[in-house]
């Protein structure tokens, strides 16, 4: 694996999502290394795969980089299971560990023969429940993960921040105005977004990319709501007429250049980089890059990702 040489540019550096993939997990520990190392300020853990294992892997094998799930399911482990690791994570670690949960998606709880309940009911539930845990030790920030306004209060309510994904950000304005300036102007209130990523001189071919990554999301209810409610209502109408009629394949189609440009990242250097720096501006504290590639895995994305700061 080649990595280019680190940053000296005094731009603001995003966060990065990483995930550990069976038969690439040591390769994964290595590149968690590298990120320190460029001085990129955090590591997220999406939900796929064990994002707790790899954080736990993280507080030993990084010394200064902020890490977390972003993020953890509540519903695959017990409540006292997810207290104890937490805790061991967060003092092993020095502290430097988030513990980012959400109530995922219908879909893959189904898979998983999980029975839900009201997204905030059971979160609130699980908050409090996790926090009466006896004996876990002192537990880490909790962050949730948040789309629309009522989950987005709940974060500010009883935990230390919340966590977009696929956010739209002309609708971070109206999004964080459910937050206290306060909470807003905290610097410990976490407010963090994970963005699809491709760094490609290539653009429609890294639009393509993000469209396929982003597909499934459009198909699930709760975020073309929240699209909806964001102004991409002819997009959003054209998924589910897609959707009834079976033709899956066609729900790239349905979302527009317009859409793309407002929830992912995609493009040369320093088109990305003016994008990142828009969502900063958005007044989100911790963009997430989740790079992608146009041609190949995750670590070709992260060398294509390290080159546009060299």
């Amino acid at each position: 694996m080649v990595f280019l040489a680190k940053s000296t540019m005094s731009q603001r550096l995003p966060a990065l999502s990483l995930a550990a993939v069976p038969g690439r997990r040591r390769a994964t520990l290595d590149l968690a290394r590298e990120i320190e190392s460029r001085g990129f300020p955090a590591i997220y853990c999406p939900s796929m795969n064990d994002g707790v294992s790899l954080c736990g892997a993280l507080a030993q094998v990084t010394e200064r980089v902020r890490f977390g799930t972003s993020i953890q399911p509540i519903y695959t482990r017990h409540v006292q299971d997810f207290a104890q690791a937490a805790s061991f994570i967060h003092e092993t670690s020095g502290g430097r560990f988030d513990f980012g949960i959400g109530v995922s998606h219908a879909p893959a709880m189904d898979r998983l023969g999980v029975s839900t309940g009201k997204p905030l009911g059971d979160i609130r539930r699980f908050v409090d429940e996790l926090r009466a845990v006896p004996r876990a030790g002192e537990l880490p920030r909790i962050v949730l993960a948040a789309l629309r306004q009522r989950m987005i209060g709940l974060a500010e309510e009883i935990a230390g921040g919340l966590v977009f994904a696929n956010g739209a950000r002309t609708h971070m304005t109206t999004s964080l105005g459910a937050l206290r300036a306060e909470s807003r102007a905290d610097p410990g209130f976490f407010i963090g977004n994970m963005i699809p990523t491709v760094v490609s001189d290539d653009i429609e071919a890294a639009k393509a990319r993000n469209r396929r990554t982003l597909a499934s999301y459009a198909a699930l209810p709760n975020y073309r709501a929240y699209w909806k409610e964001a102004g991409y209502e002819e997009e959003m109408n054209a998924v589910e007429q897609a959707l009834a009629a079976g033709e899956f394949d066609r729900v790239g189609q349905c979302l527009s250049d317009r859409w793309l440009a407002d929830t992912t990242l995609f493009g040369p250097p320093a088109q990305v980089r003016e994008g990142i720096e828009a969502w900063f501006d958005a007044g989100i504290k911790v963009p997430i890059i989740v790079p992608s590639s146009t041609n190949g895995g995750q670590f070709r994305a992260f060398e294509e990702f390290f080159g546009i700061w060299a």
